[in-house]
C-alpha cells in the first residue's frame, strides 16, 4: 500500500501538498479521492496539472472532467495538453462549449481573448427591471455564467451600458434597463495584450471588465480571478529572466532533463563567453600586474562592487517600467537620478575600502610602503566603477525597451558580466595614474 493510499488525504490536504509531490504520488492521490473531492481538486489546480489529470483519465471520465470547467478555463486546460489529446477533449465537450472554446483558442494566450470567459449576463435596454431579474435568473440557471455584472447590448451584440444588480432590484418594476444602465465604460480590446489588462484592472479595481472588439461588439469578460493567475505567470517569468535564463514554460519538477538543459545552458554559455573578455582585460594588464602585484588583491573587489551596483540599478528599473511607474520619456531623469545615486554608493564604499586599507594593523607589510597611494587609488575606482555599473544597470532596460525587447532581459548576470570588464578597465585606468613613479 502506497503512502498516498494509506493517508488517504482529502481534497484540501492533497491541494497542500500538490506542489511537492511526484506525478505519480498526484494520479495515486486523485484516484483513491471520492467523485465530490476529485472535482474539487480538479477545478483548484492549475491549467497545466488539469490537462495532466485528464490525459491519465478513463475516456467516460474525461469527459465528464473537462465538462466541469468553464468555457475559459478548459481553453486552458486543452491549450496545456499534448497536440495527440486536444482534439479528443475538444471532442468530449457539448457543441456549444465546444464552439465557444474554438474561439477563444483562435486568441493568442497572451491576449484579452485568451483571458475572457464568452458567457456573461446580458440584457437588452428596452427590459423592465422585473424582467430583467428573471432574465438574469434563467441565465444563470442554463449556461452557469459568471455573475459580476449584467451587460446591455443593442441587437448587433454592440456594447451599450452595464447594470448593477444592486440597481435592478432597487429600481421600480416598471422602470426600463436603459435608464438605470451606466453608459461610462471601462472595456478592453479583444487582442490587447494582458500585461495592459492588468493595468486596467489595477486603475478601475473592478471585478470584471467586458471585452470588445474593433466593431465594439462584446465578446465576454475578464474577471480578476484572472488577472491573478496573469499577474504570478508574469511575475514568474521576470524573475526567472532576471536570474538569467529563460523563463520555463511548465512547472519546475515537470520540466525534462534536456529541456531545462536548453533554458539555463544557452544564457549560460553567452554568459561564460562574455566573462572569457574579462580574463582578455587581465592579460592586456599584465605588466601592470607583474610590476604592483598587491593590485591583484583588490580586482574581485572591484568588479564584485561594480557588478553588484549594475544588478541593483537593472532589478529597479525592470520592475519599475513593469509596473509602469516610468516611462521611455523619463530615462533622463532616471539617467540624472541614478548619477547622483551612483556618485553617492560609489564614494561610500571607496570609504569603506580606503579605511579599510588605513586601518588594517598589518598594512605596511601586507600593502607596502605606498599603502597610502593605494588606498586612495582603491577609493576612486571603487568610486568609479560603481557610478558606471548603476549607470550602465539603470540605462540598459531603457535601451531594451526602445528597441522593442524585453527589459527583463537585462539580467543581474548579464549586467554583472557587462560591468566585470569594464570595471578592470577603470581600476587599470586609475592605477596607471595614480601609481605612476611609484609602483608602476
Amino acid at each position: 500500500m502506497t503512502p498516498i493510499e494509506d493517508s488517504r488525504l482529502s481534497s484540501a490536504e492533497l491541494r497542500e501538498t500538490w506542489s511537492f509531490l511526484t506525478a505519480q504520488e498526484r494520479r495515486e492521490g486523485f484516484h483513491y479521492l471520492d467523485r465530490t473531492e476529485r472535482e474539487n481538486l480538479f477545478l483548484s489546480v492549475s491549467a497545466y496539472d488539469q490537462a495532466q489529470l485528464l490525459a491519465e483519465l478513463p475516456a467516460e471520465e474525461r469527459r465528464a472532467f473537462v465538462r466541469q470547467l468553464p468555457p475559459d478555463d478548459a481553453a486552458d486546460a486543452i491549450q496545456s495538453a499534448g497536440p495527440e489529446l486536444r482534439d479528443d477533449l475538444l471532442a468530449r465537450l457539448d457543441e456549444p462549449t465546444r464552439a465557444e472554446v474554438r474561439a477563444l483558442l483562435a486568441y493568442a494566450e497572451d491576449q484579452a481573448g485568451g483571458l475572457m470567459n464568452p458567457r456573461f449576463v446580458r440584457m437588452r435596454p428596452e427590459m423592465k427591471a422585473d424582467e430583467a431579474i428573471t432574465y438574469l435568473r434563467k441565465q444563470t440557471l442554463d449556461q452557469h455564467t459568471t455573475i459580476f455584472y449584467a451587460y446591455v447590448l443593442d441587437e448587433h451584440q454592440r456594447l451599450l451600458g452595464v447594470v448593477s444588480f444592486r440597481q435592478l432590484l432597487i429600481a421600480k418594476p416598471d422602470t426600463t434597463v436603459v435608464d438605470i444602465m451606466r453608459t461610462e465604460l471601462v472595456t478592453v480590446s479583444e487582442h490587447m495584450d494582458q500585461a495592459e489588462v492588468r493595468q486596467v484592472f489595477q486603475r478601475s479595481r473592478l471585478a470584471a471588465i467586458p471585452v470588445v472588439d474593433d466593431s465594439s461588439r462584446m465578446k465576454g469578460i475578464v474577471t480578476a480571478d484572472d488577472i491573478v493567475d496573469v499577474v504570478e505567470e508574469e511575475a514568474t517569468r521576470e524573475l526567472q529572466r532576471h536570474g538569467g535564463l529563460e523563463a520555463l514554460d511548465a512547472p519546475y519538477m515537470n520540466v525534462g532533463f534536456w529541456g531545462m538543459l536548453k533554458k539555463r545552458g544557452v544564457w549560460l554559455s553567452c554568459l561564460f563567453l562574455g566573462e572569457l573578455l574579462t580574463a582578455t582585460a587581465m592579460g592586456y594588464y599584465e605588466r601592470e600586474i607583474s610590476r604592483a602585484l598587491v593590485l591583484a588583491l583588490f580586482i574581485p573587489l572591484i568588479i564584485s562592487s561594480g557588478g553588484n551596483s549594475g544588478s541593483q540599478a537593472s532589478t529597479l528599473l525592470v520592475r519599475a517600467l513593469a509596473l509602469r511607474e516610468v516611462s521611455l520619456r523619463q530615462w533622463w531623469r532616471v539617467f540624472y537620478r541614478e548619477l547622483l545615486v551612483g556618485l553617492g554608493l560609489g564614494a561610500l564604499l571607496g570609504l569603506l575600502g580606503l579605511l579599510r586599507i588605513l586601518l588594517w594593523p598589518a598594512r605596511q607589510s601586507l600593502y607596502g610602503e605606498h599603502y597610502g597611494i593605494i588606498a586612495v587609488t582603491i577609493a576612486c575606482s571603487l568610486l568609479g566603477v560603481v557610478l558606471f555599473g548603476t549607470l550602465t544597470g539603470s540605462m540598459l532596460p531603457f535601451v531594451l525597451r526602445r528597441l522593442g525587447l524585453d527589459p527583463a532581459t537585462a539580467s543581474a548576470p548579464f549586467v554583472a558580466t557587462l560591468v566585470d570588464v569594464t570595471g578592470l578597465v577603470i581600476y587599470f585606468s586609475v592605477a596607471s595614474v595614480m601609481l605612476h613613479g611609484t609602483l608602476l
